[in-house]
């Protein structure tokens, strides 16, 4: 199996790694500190397919999301599993935003984390999916 990684630079590490285990219902696969001045934790869950990753880098700022499009996507089908989702969003402590795409609006919500990514949960069947 593939499994894919996204991998993102944060200032504050703890709260990024807080909201996305909490917002998105997460577990800790992984952490390293100090690998050639880069600290990390990789979120997940085992055979998921996907993985996130966040590093802080000594004395190196990460800023801000370069724009309000930089976005994860995840597709939820049911109703009731996107509503828990959103919720569960809300509870960890993102802030819901308009999307810049307003596509997204139509059948999802968007949320923006402290470094200014967003995190859209779609409520239908992800493309090419049955």
């Amino acid at each position: 199996m593939t499994y894919l990684r996204v991998a993102r630079p944060t200032d504050d590490l703890d709260t990024m790694v807080r909201l996305y285990l909490e917002g998105l219902d997460l577990e800790i696969l992984g952490k390293f500190r100090d690998h050639d001045g880069f600290d990390g934790v990789i979120l997940g869950r085992p055979r998921l397919g996907y993985q996130l990753e966040f590093t802080r880098q000594a004395g190196h700022s990460a800023g801000r999301a370069p724009t309000k499009d930089n976005l994860l996507v995840f597709y939820h089908p049911e109703p009731e599993s996107w509503q828990a989702a959103c919720g569960r969003m809300v509870a960890a402590g993102f802030r819901e935003v308009a999307s810049w795409n307003p596509y997204w609006d139509a059948q999802g919500r968007t949320f923006e984390d402290p470094d200014g990514y967003r995190v859209v949960l779609q409520n239908e069947v992800a493309p090419g999916q049955p």
